[in-house]
């Protein structure tokens, strides 16, 4: 009897720490800023079909009310219920003046059509693409989000969408959370990681245009006046020049 109830006791005890743990975890995650808590939910395909530039704007702009929960076709209506769960709203169809939900995609380039124009690079906004100007592009299947931004500016066509097949490694759209959660993330980082290196590529092509700058141009000063001003320079010593140059010659013509 004695060990019955012994057994009893741990049994409750176990069930009351997992019940703690479960509270504090809820807890937690109800202290994260609501934007945030908004992020984790969207696909992080980055493709703007709501109307925002990325999938954090979109969760700031729901965050302070001034978007709907159901302007995100890729994540569809499971996307929209667990948005709806969040916001303490109810569910609503998708909005499809935003577009169409489909299934988990993939961009493929064929290469025996591509130019090498680098379009496609500039627009993938997770970094999925390699090449170089004139040469050949290419998919790495493994980070591409299906957000279809590199299919516009393609000037030959060379690009087509097809649907993504798990047993090649990848996991179906929106389904086990925990592995949809996961490949979420990754995908933001890698945009992160983009939007990191943009920046810096645009503050050394600042830096190096301001060292190509002659000395004599001030931060701020526009280039075209530096310059105009120095040529003026340039006349006038010219003309104070020639002119100490004929005084000269009447000098020495009088000794």
């Amino acid at each position: 009897m004695t060990l019955y109830v012994l057994f009893f006791c741990v049994i409750v005890l176990l069930g009351a720490a997992i019940s703690g743990v479960v509270l504090v975890q809820r807890h937690r995650e109800r202290q994260r800023p609501l934007a945030e808590r908004i992020d984790d939910i969207l696909p992080q395909t980055q493709c703007g079909q709501c109307g925002y530039p990325g999938c954090r704007p979109y969760a700031e702009a729901l965050a302070s009310g001034a978007a709907d929960l159901n302007q995100c076709p890729p994540g569809g209506d499971a996307g929209i219920r667990r948005l709806a769960r969040v916001l303490n709203r109810a569910p609503k169809p998708l909005d499809t003046t935003h577009g169409e939900h489909k299934p988990q995609l993939l961009a493929r380039i064929d290469e025996s059509v591509c130019i090498g124009c680098t379009l496609c690079i500039q627009a993938c906004p997770v970094d999925a693409i390699l090449g170089a100007p004139k040469l050949m592009h290419t998919v790495i299947e493994a980070e591409c989000t299906g957000c279809e931004l590199c299919l516009p500016p393609c000037p030959v066509d060379c690009i087509e969408l097809i649907a993504a097949e798990p047993e090649r490694g990848r996991l179906p759209s929106f389904g086990v959370p925990r592995a949809e959660r996961r490949k979420a993330a990754h995908a933001r980082a890698r945009y992160q990681a983009r939007l990191r290196r943009l920046a810096a590529e645009q503050e050394d092509k600042q830096t190096r245009r301001q060292r190509k700058l002659k000395p004599t141009v001030q931060v701020g000063e526009d280039p075209r006046k530096a310059a105009i001003a120095a040529a003026i320079e340039r006349t006038r010593a010219k003309k104070r020049a020639a002119r100490v140059s004929a005084a000269s010659s009447i000098f020495s013509d009088e000794g």
